[in-house]
């Protein structure tokens, strides 16, 4: 697709916490695992693993991409954590089912949208994984971008789409940004710096690769 660069940079990648002062950026593996329709409207379903965290973002339209339309099914007490950039920190939002009733609760609960290109993380609270179906339209047109400023912000695709970051995808690094990239498994990062030397860029860290976004 066609990218597009404003002041405060724009980019069509899988998931990532940039800050654009910092060259600090963190992205999500597990992103778009199965994806049964091509057509507008899709289903994507991804893991959340037991105990763990899953850093995911919305990849679908879906009505008011609030939390009870985006994550309908997640387990009771499942947390979700959603950056705010404003105060450069997490918004949660928890599950509740009481009485047979559900909600989530936390202060920023009800204002809390996921819409295309927000990412998220998901913490589990239970000993088994579960999945998480993103149900909705596929954005159309050839100028699907995501903005960020010079502050960190979470981030993501606002399609279901793989690949590499900078060639498949998109994202138009600058010299010294540094993305760390979510592993679900290990629970941590792996860490990527996009380097100029000389006029020729390159990759290093974590396999001295350009990452690439499944």
């Amino acid at each position: 697709g066609a990218h597009t660069e404003t002041k405060d940079k724009m980019m069509k990648t899988k998931m990532l916490l940039m800050s654009a002062a910092l060259g600090a950026a963190s992205l999500a593996s597990a992103m778009a695992q199965t994806v049964y329709s091509v057509n507008a409207v899709g289903y994507v379903n991804v893991t959340v693993p037991a105990n763990g965290f899953a850093l995911l973002a919305n990849p679908l339209k879906q009505g008011t991409n609030d939390l009870t339309s985006v994550l309908p099914d997640v387990p009771a007490n499942t947390i979700v954590f959603a950056w705010n950039k404003a105060t450069s920190g997490f918004d949660q939002a928890t599950k509740r089912v009481l009485g047979g009733t559900t909600s989530w609760s936390g202060s920023a609960a009800s204002a809390m949208r996921l819409d295309p290109g927000v990412g998220f993380f998901v913490k589990n609270p239970t000993s088994t994984n579960f999945n998480i179906t993103f149900v909705g339209e596929v954005s159309q047109g050839t100028a699907l971008t995501v903005s960020y400023g010079t502050s960190y912000t979470l981030m993501g695709s606002i399609v279901p789409q793989e690949g590499l970051l900078k060639t498949d995808l998109g994202f138009s690094p600058v010299a010294n940004d540094i993305i760390f990239k979510w592993n679900p498994d290990t629970q941590g990062y792996a860490q990527s710096t996009y380097r100029v030397l000389g006029g020729t860029p390159s990759w290093s860290g974590s396999g001295n690769v350009e990452p690439t976004l499944k």
